[in-house]
C-alpha cells in the first residue's frame, strides 16, 4: 500500500525534507517527490479529509481509455499467416500497419500484443525422440551467394541442413545443387 499519507504528515506538520521523509518512510526520494508535485497539482489541501482510497484517486487518476476507432487493432490472423513468408518481420508488418493506420500503435505494443495474441493459439506439437533414433535433413530453401575469389563470379549455393531429433544438433553444408550426386554426398557427411 502507498504510504501518502504519513509522506504528507512528515511533509506540512512535521517540516521535514524529502529526503529526510524518504528515509522514515522507507520509499525512494523520488517517489516522495513524485507524492509531493502531484498533491500540488490536485488543489487539494492539507489536512486532507478524504479516506486514503480517496486520496489515492485523487491524485493518480485512471489513464483515460483510447477510443478503438482512433486506433484500430491490426489483424492478427493476417500478421500471423504473413510471417510465414520468407523475409517478413514483424518490424515490416508493423510499417506496413503504421503505414495504412498514421495514428496506430507503436512498435512496442504491436509486437507485445501480436505476442499476447500468438500465445492463445494452441499449436503445440509434442514429439519425443530416442537419441540417435532420427535424423531430420533437408534443403533449406533459400540460397547463399558464394564468390569466386579468382573470377569474381558469383553462384548461388543450395544449404543442406540435417538435425538430430533429439538433441537439435545441427548440420549444415552449401552444396551447389540438389540433385542426387550432391545430396548423397551431404548425407555421407
Amino acid at each position: 500500500m502507498r504510504k501518502i499519507r504519513e509522506v504528507l504528515r512528515l511533509k506540512f506538520e512535521v517540516g521535514l525534507s524529502a529526503r529526510q521523509i524518504a528515509v522514515s518512510v522507507q520509499v525512494g526520494r523520488v517517489t516522495v517527490g513524485d507524492y509531493l508535485n502531484r498533491f500540488a497539482a490536485s488543489g487539494l489541501s492539507w489536512p486532507c479529509s478524504l479516506s486514503d482510497a480517496e486520496l489515492e484517486q485523487q491524485l493518480f487518476p485512471p489513464a483515460p481509455a483510447v477510443a478503438s476507432e482512433k486506433r484500430p487493432l491490426p489483424d492478427w490472423a493476417w500478421v500471423h499467416a504473413e510471417l510465414r513468408r520468407p523475409g517478413v518481420t514483424l518490424a515490416l508488418l508493423w510499417q506496413e500497419y503504421r503505414l495504412s493506420q498514421p495514428q496506430g500503435f507503436q512498435y512496442s505494443w504491436f509486437c507485445e500484443h501480436y505476442r499476447a495474441w500468438q500465445g492463445k493459439l494452441d499449436v503445440v506439437m509434442r514429439q519425443e525422440h530416442r537419441v540417435g533414433e532420427k535424423l531430420f535433413v533437408d534443403y533449406a530453401g533459400q540460397t547463399v551467394p558464394v564468390i569466386d575469389r579468382h573470377s569474381g563470379e558469383i553462384r548461388q549455393a543450395q544449404v543442406f541442413v540435417a538435425v538430430l531429433g533429439a538433441s537439435s544438433y545441427t548440420f549444415a553444408e552449401a552444396t551447389w545443387s540438389q540433385q542426387l550426386p550432391d545430396w548423397l554426398a551431404a548425407c555421407r557427411t
